[in-house]
């Protein structure tokens, strides 16, 4: 008895264990399609469940007075700024967060302690450099004073963040006004690296400055975050909250400066020549005008002049600041017409030593940016956009980015060098659009404006010029990159400083997932409609990713958990293979069911073992079979017009197998043995009940010859070998290769 009842318990653990199993089987294949859910934060009255702004959202404002001295001969930035922070949250604030992000190069940074580096059998400067680090260079925000109404404010720095302590907490509805006075080292992008700094020429003893991250600014206070006071190691890139700004910016008087944006003393900066060419360049749209030229540029080199200049800029409502500043520099600019009344400049500055590169293409490349983006997503609304040339950089900041891409010495360059250029130039005046604009927090999701500006880069480079080699974007490009090894691979939902392959997660994959999903998922007209409505939703305000995902659903009524769960949240790529082919015709007698499989590796054709797969000579019958139950229906169901349109017909049942992991659409080409063909998109969703394998059965017309699966390359397949039938002897073998066989 004893044992029968053992044997009857280890029976049903065996039979619970076995349900268990199945259940976890069944719930794997069931889990592409499940939707988003607690995956995304719960819509409140801030942000809803269609993905746009709540009638309670609300956002912070941040106002700044700055004077600022550039120091040509000490290479030091001075500034003094006053800060008036407005309380626009529901919550009161004890403290308020101060991002100093020029302390990433302060001797006691955590940055250089959290990179990891090895001893190889021959190191470079740069990795000696970087190993030893900059004792010389003395880094870092040396902050002077923090006063409210002429009294000290309490404050405590930890890194890359400042907190300054209220004597009365900041209600809602409030605001308050602080001034901090400041100082640092600028330093040479050279020798320190950095986003911002300075480049040195040796040839004619003069340097060209790109000043960013430069004064204590404000972080960034959201209802979905709190403060974002993440520290800057160097990678996340910035949170920050719009205001108007009022900027003086003292330099030696020879100095040309671009900045975030108007200019309010043009009479008092440029000469007479200079007002006249920057007044044609309001009304010229046809090619760029010089204002400053490459001859007047070189008379600058040479003469140094000691004495200063004071050049005065208004912004308003924009997330951040940032200029440039040189004797060498050669402007020119031309306006964009976007619509009536909107026509901002597009700009460039650069030395000499972009020349004749960046006179023929960069102005080119900017308005063309703002063309297409404003088509794509939001009409561009500020006075101008500039591009600024200097070496081994790609950053960006309200109106204004700092670009590289310099020709040989004597003036040539490659093909290469020019799309490089053009490519970044693209994409840093795009992100005035992604983030500036549509201000996504990049400390915390690097794609969202890396990788949705990449995916409009795209668009654009297409428009410039329909065979520009685009890197980014086209989706057998992102292949080598999504079925690599997996342990370097990461979901694109990743904190900013936890990627590996940061290009490829943060930038390509994102741009390409969205390029998939216009081309191959949603259509361009569908799509574009539904993303113009998420970049006007959220233009000026703080979205996050799941804002995106829920308008991108809520405009096009289209389903897209799966997507995103795929594209965004998993690391499974593309591979669908087509495993199988049979064919078939209605038999003319009901005399039995016949089949007949098309040949496969383990079959003999003409006496011969080979690998060779076809249709074979003739296709395998099925029998009509008509019905006259129709159940509870009071018609009948007239059988011989079903058997009528059958008649003659080919019946082709096709077998996939999803190998990749990564559901998808299936586009099949089939060519006709009369030499025609036709493309047909089944949708993704095909994949619902079996998420591995589905076999479909579609009826032709026409006797089928071939049959390619993704021929136009839409859906970054990773294998292509096996969409193809009937096989080759390599494609099989390459089959049995993937398998391990």
């Amino acid at each position: 008895m004893k044992k029968n009842l053992l044997l009857l318990t280890a029976f049903l653990i065996g039979l619970i264990s076995f349900a268990q199993d199945q259940k976890q089987k069944d719930k794997e294949w069931e889990r592409k399609f499940e939707q988003l859910g607690t995956e995304l934060p719960t819509p409140n009255s801030y942000r809803t469940a269609s993905g746009a702004p709540g009638r309670e959202y609300w956002q912070q404002k941040a106002d700044y007075k700055m004077k600022i001295v550039l120091d040509d001969n000490d290479q030091t930035l001075t500034g003094s700024e006053t800060i008036t922070y407005y309380n626009n949250s529901p919550d009161n604030l004890e403290y308020l967060w101060v991002q100093l992000d020029q302390n990433v190069r302060a001797q006691d940074s955590n940055s250089p302690l959290i990179s990891t580096n090895s001893v190889t059998d021959t190191l470079s400067v740069f990795a000696v450099s970087r190993i030893a680090g900059n004792p010389d260079f003395d880094g870092g925000f040396k902050i002077k004073s923090v006063k409210s109404e002429g009294k000290n404010m309490n404050y405590s720095i930890n890194k890359t963040m400042m907190r300054i302590d209220l004597e009365q907490p900041l209600k809602s509805g409030m605001n308050v006004s602080f001034s901090i006075d400041w100082m640092y080292n600028i330093n040479n992008t050279m020798y320190v690296g950095g986003r911002s700094g300075y480049e040195y020429f040796v040839e004619d003893d003069n340097k060209l400055y790109t000043i960013a991250q430069f004064f204590p600014r404000m972080a960034l206070y959201s209802d979905n975050e709190g403060w974002q006071n993440k520290q800057f190691l160097g990678r996340g890139e910035f949170a920050l909250t719009f205001g108007d700004y009022e900027v003086d910016i003292t330099v030696p008087a020879d100095f040309i400066v671009g900045a975030t944006g108007s200019l309010q003393n043009a009479k008092d900066v440029l000469t007479s020549d200079q007002l006249k060419r920057f007044d044609k360049a309001k009304k010229t749209y046809d090619k760029p005008v010089l204002i400053v030229t490459q001859e007047e540029a070189e008379a600058n080199e040479r003469n140094k002049s000691s004495k200063t200049k004071t050049w005065r800029f208004k912004a308003e409502n924009v997330r951040d600041y940032a200029f440039c500043a040189s004797r060498k520099f050669i402007w020119d600019a031309m306006a964009v017409k976007l619509s009536e009344g909107n026509e901002p400049l597009a700009m460039s500055y650069y030395p000499k030593e972009g020349n004749p590169l960046w006179e023929e293409w960069s102005t080119v490349a900017v308005a063309q940016t703002l063309k297409t983006y404003s088509k794509f997503t939001t009409e561009y609304p500020y006075p101008k956009a500039i591009s600024v040339h200097t070496a081994h950089q790609g950053m960006e900041y309200p109106m204004i980015c700092f670009n590289f891409g310099r020709p040989n010495p004597d003036g040539t360059y490659t093909d290469r060098t020019k799309h490089r250029m053009i490519g970044v130039i693209i994409h840093e005046v795009g992100h005035n659009f992604f983030p500036m604009i549509i201000n996504s927090d990049e400390r915390q999701w690097t794609w969202m404006d890396e990788g949705l500006n990449t995916f409009v880069q795209y668009l654009t480079e297409k428009e410039l010029d329909p065979n520009f080699p685009s890197r980014r974007g086209p989706a057998e490009n992102i292949i080598p990159y999504m079925s690599g090894e997996n342990g370097l691979v990461r979901p694109i939902m990743t904190n900013s400083e936890q990627i590996r392959q940061f290009g490829s997660n943060a930038y390509a994959k994102p741009a390409t997932a969205l390029n998939v999903l216009r081309t191959a998922v949603m259509g361009p007209e569908l799509f574009d409609k539904a993303f113009k409505t998420y970049s006007e939703r959220w233009a000026f305000k703080h979205p996050t990713p799941a804002d995106l995902f829920r308008t991108m659903e809520d405009a096009s009524a289209v389903d897209l958990d799966w997507f995103w769960k795929g594209w965004f949240y998993g690391t499974d790529y593309v591979d669908v293979s087509l495993d199988n082919v049979r064919w078939f015709q209605m038999k003319t007698e009901e005399n039995g069911l016949e089949t007949r499989i098309v040949k496969g590796a383990d079959q003999a054709i003409d006496g011969k073992n080979t690998v060779e797969k076809n249709f074979g000579d003739t296709p395998g019958t099925f029998v009509f079979r008509g019905s006259d139950d129709t159940g509870e229906y009071r018609q009948t169901r007239d059988n011989n017009s079903v058997k009528q349109r059958a008649a003659g017909k080919n019946f082709y049942e096709l077998t996939f197998k999803n190998k990749g992991g990564l559901v998808t659409p299936i586009f099949i080409e089939w060519t006709y043995t009369d030499g025609s063909t036709e493309i047909e998109k089944i949708p993704a969703e095909i994949w619902k009940i079996n998420e591995k394998e589905v076999t479909k059965v579609f009826m032709k017309e026409k006797e089928v010859a071939k049959i390619v699966i993704d021929p136009d390359k839409l859906t970054a397949d990773a294998f292509t070998d096996d969409n193809v039938f009937p096989r080759t002897e390599q494609a099989d073998r390459f089959e049995k290769f993937k398998e391990g066989k």
